[in-house]
C-alpha cells in the first residue's frame, strides 16, 4: 500500500503543479488583454461622458465602466434622432449623403464599440478569477499530494504505526 500511496501523492501534487501553471496563464492573459483593451482604448483619446475636471487632468475613457457611461449616453443621442433604426429609414434605405443617417450609423458604431470593450473587461475580469482560483486549488493540490508522498513513504519504511484492529 504505501508504494501505491505514494504514487498517489505525486500524481495529486503533479495536478498541483499542473493547476498553478496553467492558473498563472490565465493570470498572465487576463492581464495583458486587459491592458490591451485599455491601452487601444486610449489611442481613440475619447473623452465623452468625462467631467470637464477628468478630461483637464488628461482622462481618457479607458474604463469599462467609463465605456459603459459613454456607450450608455450616446444610445441616449442616438434615439433622440429617431428611436429606431427602421424609424430613421421610415421604410426607405440608407442613404450616405443624408447627415441624419451618417450620424445615426456612428453613433450606433460608437455605441456597440465602447458595448464591446465593456464585454471585454468582463471576459478578462472572470478569466483572472479563474486563474487565481486555480493557484489557490494548485497550491492545496501540491501540499496535499505532498503529505500523501510522505506519509505513504514512512508507512513503506514502518515509520507509521497501524491503527489496532479490534
Amino acid at each position: 500500500m504505501g508504494r501505491f500511496g505514494s504514487y498517489w501523492g505525486l500524481l495529486v501534487a503533479l495536478l498541483g503543479v499542473v493547476s498553478l501553471v496553467v492558473g498563472g496563464l490565465f493570470v498572465a492573459q487576463s492581464v495583458g488583454k486587459s491592458h490591451w483593451i485599455r491601452d487601444r482604448a486610449r489611442e481613440e483619446k475619447l473623452t465623452f461622458s468625462l467631467s470637464p475636471e477628468q478630461v483637464a487632468k488628461g482622462n481618457l475613457v479607458d474604463s469599462a465602466s467609463e465605456m459603459k457611461k459613454a456607450a450608455d449616453t450616446i444610445g441616449e443621442h442616438r434615439r433622440a434622432i429617431a428611436p429606431s433604426y427602421q424609424e430613421l429609414l421610415n421604410g426607405g434605405k440608407f442613404d450616405p449623403t443624408n447627415p441624419q443617417h451618417i450620424t445615426y450609423s456612428q453613433a450606433m458604431n460608437l455605441e456597440n464599440y465602447l458595448y464591446l470593450g465593456v464585454l471585454g473587461f468582463g471576459v478578462t475580469q472572470l478569466i483572472l478569477g479563474a486563474g487565481v482560483f486555480m493557484i489557490v486549488v494548485g497550491v492545496a493540490l501540491a501540499i496535499i499530494g505532498m503529505v500523501l508522498f510522505v506519509l505513504a513513504r514512512r508507512k513503506s519504511k514502518g515509520l507509521v504505526p497501524e491503527p489496532a484492529k479490534t
